[in-house]
């Protein structure tokens, strides 16, 4: 076991005791413990069975190009399942978004093509029959709302574009930074103590933080002590 003693002033108990208070759950709660760990894999053993360990090997390359090539796969490599509802929902509703600009914004430049075809001295039967064809909604709009609305749509086209971009590259993101996040040590043999105490160093009273990693398998364990 290794012991890492930080000490800090009086002043700054209040705000350890609520970090810590906070913090505590999270590091007891995982199921995963660190095996080992390289540059580009983090290798972890989980104990969810009992009497059974398994080792996996999590890759963020590996996560980011599944959730590249389809969102919400590097969720599922990183058995982060309950994310796959938020992906496919930000997804699903930027692409609804998508099309309905889209529609919108061919119904309206039609509808603005045929008036205006139909207002020159040129025009023809052809144009005259293509009135029929506008929608609706759109029969009574003039050539200045029609145009108005038809850039309108064009310019929420490409923002909807731009943001179904942006939420399948935040989705890569996310299944590469959780496989990192793997090599995180959050067995239960990390634990956070507060002790109150003197420090030699700094030749102060205060509150000293310690960090013990590990089973206790020397009676008499190293200590480091850091100074504020």
């Amino acid at each position: 076991m290794t012991i890492i003693k930080t000490h800090f002033p009086g002043s700054f108990l209040l705000l350890s005791v609520i970090f810590l208070t906070a913090l505590t759950p999270v590091f007891a709660q995982e199921k995963e413990t660190i095996l080992a760990i390289d540059s580009n894999t983090t290798t972890t053993i989980d104990s969810s069975v009992k009497g059974k360990k398994k080792v996996r090997v999590y890759n963020p390359g590996k996560a980011a190009l599944r959730s590249a090539i389809l969102p919400g796969l590097g969720q599922i490599y990183n058995k982060k399942y309950w994310k796959l509802p938020i992906v496919y929902g930000a997804l699903g509703t930027s692409a609804g978004v998508f099309v309905f600009n889209l529609t919108s914004y061919r119904d309206t430049r039609f509808a603005y093509k045929a008036k205006y075809k139909v207002s020159q001295p040129g025009a023809t039967a052809a144009d005259t029959a293509a009135l029929l064809k506008i929608k609706s909604p759109l029969e009574r709009y003039s050539l200045e709302t029609l145009r108005y609305y038809r850039d309108q749509y064009r310019r929420d086209l490409d923002y909807s574009v731009l943001f179904f971009v942006v939420l399948w590259g935040l989705n890569v993101v996310d299944a590469a930074v959780d496989a990192h996040l793997k090599s995180f040590d959050v067995s239960p043999d990390l634990s956070f103590k507060l002790k109150p105490g003197r420090s030699e160093i700094a030749n102060t009273n205060g509150l000293s933080l310690v960090l013990t990693i590990g089973k206790n398998i020397n009676p008499r364990p190293l200590k480091n002590t850091f100074a504020d």
